[in-house]
């Protein structure tokens, strides 16, 4: 299981925030997403640490904290879950009889 931390600052590198967790225990891994258009961070991160109990100290200890000028969230990162390719729109035959999620009207 790994940890979410969100509302990270702008400026936040990896070795910052296993720095910071490393107070805790043991950091497995660090995963600071980076924003395909920008370059830039995302503004939050996955941490994984070495035992559950490490984990429950760093998300009891962490969350709330500030931490360059931000106040963190932190907690247990849910599963991700599957998202359809088409965003919630169906491409196929609906029951109106035509082709697609959209109607044209010209």
């Amino acid at each position: 299981m790994s940890i979410y931390v969100g509302n990270l600052s702008y400026q936040v590198e990896q070795d910052d925030l296993r720095q910071v967790f490393a107070e805790y225990g043991t950091v497995k891994s660090v995963q600071l997403p980076i924003d395909r258009e920008t370059g830039r961070v995302r503004g939050f991160a996955f941490v994984e640490m070495g035992t559950e109990k490490e984990e429950e100290a760093a998300i009891e200890a962490l969350d709330g904290a500030e931490w360059m000028g931000r106040n963190l969230k932190v907690n247990k990162a849910k599963p991700k879950t599957e998202r359809g390719s088409s965003g919630g729109k169906s491409w196929g035959n609906n029951d109106r009889g035509d082709k697609g999620g959209y109607s044209r009207r010209y």
